[in-house]
């Protein structure tokens, strides 16, 4: 079975995007080292991508082409007349069965990019499986919390937690 792995960067006061959606606040963070956090790596782990359609907008307004080309790309969105096309799948039916039955499918692991009404739904449905997170030294204030929607206690294991010089901190559970 494929595992589902929510890998993300929140700031210190756990939001996913600033209110208007944007992430820009993570360039504000010094890298001296140029480090990537482990980006390639995990990058390297998938095949496959999922995540909301105001994660995919925003995505789309940042990069001049679709960052996951290589990979399979599904967009989970209640807008039913959208297409899918070049490298992304709309989802907009039956979104839990159809990720029960993705994860069932062999291939490497999957990407939980985000948003955070995705990330509430998988995770109230225990359907995540690790979470790669990397809390970032600022506070962005008004913004998208990691988990959009109320969510139920679910106690998790650390398997690892790493400290970079700029203050940024990496730290990975799994479901106990």
């Amino acid at each position: 079975m494929r595992n589902i792995i929510l890998y993300i960067a929140v700031s210190l006061d756990g939001k996913i995007a600033d209110k208007d959606g944007n992430v820009d606040w993570l360039y504000a963070v010094e890298n001296e080292e140029k480090t990537d956090y482990g980006y390639n790596e995990f990058y390297n782990s998938i095949d496959t991508t999922l995540q909301g359609y105001n994660t995919y907008r925003q995505t789309m307004l940042l990069n001049k082409e679709f960052p996951y080309i290589g990979k399979t790309n599904y967009v989970f969105t209640s807008k039913e007349y959208l297409q899918s096309a070049n490298h992304i799948q709309f989802i907009s039916h039956d979104i839990l069965n159809f990720i029960h039955s993705l994860k069932e499918k062999e291939g490497k692991n999957i990407w939980l990019v985000g948003g955070g009404k995705l990330i509430a739904t998988l995770f109230e449905n225990n359907l995540i499986d690790e979470m790669q997170i990397c809390i970032m030294p600022i506070v962005v204030g008004e913004g998208i919390p990691l988990f959009n929607l109320p969510i139920h206690e679910q106690v998790l294991k650390l398997e690892e937690c790493r400290q970079y010089k700029n203050g940024a901190i990496f730290l990975r559970y799994r479901k106990k």
